[in-house]
């Protein structure tokens, strides 16, 4: 009986002592490792209009490229705390696996295989995204269905190429893949007139067409999509505190378009709003940060320093940016779209 009493005993005090602990969270290995250097190292796209390019003095735009800016706020105060590594389709899974970045944000897309077995987690969607087809608008072409027996350039290392081959066998069409390496050969030989049709995520054939076709109105993006894309940043495995950290950093960006927290108005709110939620948020009445590792005001220098999801989607990739993408499924859940957070609180 004494036995049964001081092991219940032990059992209540480890409870208790976790009970305990999980009121705040340690740092994390890869948090220690990017406080001690002062940046956030990041991977991105070489170069994609509108998700992540850098112009003649360096300087680095777009809605990857944005999400990481938050993230440094939310960690260092300071979203230019950023160091941006470009990788292609091949590159990128490695540089993450490696330690080279602490975070891949560069257009790629959330599947089993990949979260499975490539030792990454993904934190989120943060673009809804479908593949699609580019043709010359001279041409007959009006459906992929047309494409039979078609020549088409694809990047290889990259979903898009499966994807291809999935719907060329589907629809008996025989297409014919041209395969590169890389985007910029991909896309210069369809430019060329080396294939009949380019083929990647439509958001990156609207970021293509408007960057290099010497007159964009020559070239049609077809209605058709063959896929789901759901594009969105991952980290490695192993840390879970940096994995809550990228993850919650992204969905709050989400959760303050859905409130009204904006990069103009989130210092104000922060000490005006009445609204509970907001006020959880913005930290001015529950200390979310400490859950996380990272100061009360978390959120507000992530919005301060990016804005919300909303304004991120319009500034680089919405209606009035060069790319002038519809919302659609990108838009808020309450607002005809999926984009939907889990709550903070």
């Amino acid at each position: 009986m004494k036995s049964l009493r001081s092991n219940a005993l032990v059992a209540g005090l480890i409870a208790s002592a976790a009970m305990l602990s999980a009121g705040s969270a340690h740092a994390g290995k890869t948090l220690d490792a990017i406080k001690a250097r002062g940046q956030v190292v990041c991977g991105v796209n070489t170069g994609l209009a509108g998700f992540s390019a850098a112009d003649s003095s360096g300087n680095w735009t777009g809605l990857d490229v944005d999400i990481c800016r938050a993230i440094a706020a939310a960690v260092l105060g300071d979203g230019s705390k950023v160091k941006f590594v470009p990788l292609n389709a091949q590159q990128r899974f490695t540089a993450l696996q490696s330690g080279e970045i602490d975070i891949l944000s560069r257009n790629t897309t959330w599947t089993l295989n990949r979260d499975a077995s490539l030792g990454m987690h993904f934190t989120g969607v943060t673009y809804y995204d479908g593949q699609g087809f580019m043709v010359p608008a001279k041409g007959k072409i009006k459906s992929a269905k047309q494409l039979k027996g078609a020549t088409i350039c694809v990047q290889s290392g990259t979903t898009t190429e499966k994807n291809l081959t999935d719907f060329a066998r589907a629809n008996n069409l025989n297409i014919k893949p041209v395969v590169f390496e890389k985007v910029e050969a991909a896309t210069g030989a369809y430019f060329a007139g080396r294939c009949q049709s380019y083929t990647t995520d439509a958001s990156g054939l609207a970021s293509v067409r408007n960057k290099e076709a010497k007159n964009p109105a020559d070239h049609m993006i077809l209605p058709d999509l063959i896929s789901k894309e759901p594009l969105g940043p991952s980290v490695r495995r192993g840390d879970d505190e940096w994995f809550a950290i990228a993850k919650w950093v992204t969905y709050g960006l989400i959760e303050a378009e859905e409130y009204g927290i904006t990069q103009a108005n989130v210092e104000q709110l922060k000490t005006s709003s009445t609204d509970p939620v907001v006020q959880r948020i913005l930290g001015a009445t529950e200390d979310t940060g400490k859950l996380l590792g990272l100061d009360r005001d978390w959120m507000v220098k992530a919005v301060k320093a990016t804005g919300n999801y909303g304004e991120i989607f319009e500034r680089n990739v919405g209606p009035n940016s060069a790319l002038k993408l519809p919302r659609g499924l990108n838009n808020q859940w309450n607002k005809g779209g999926i984009m939907y957070a889990p709550p903070i609180r």
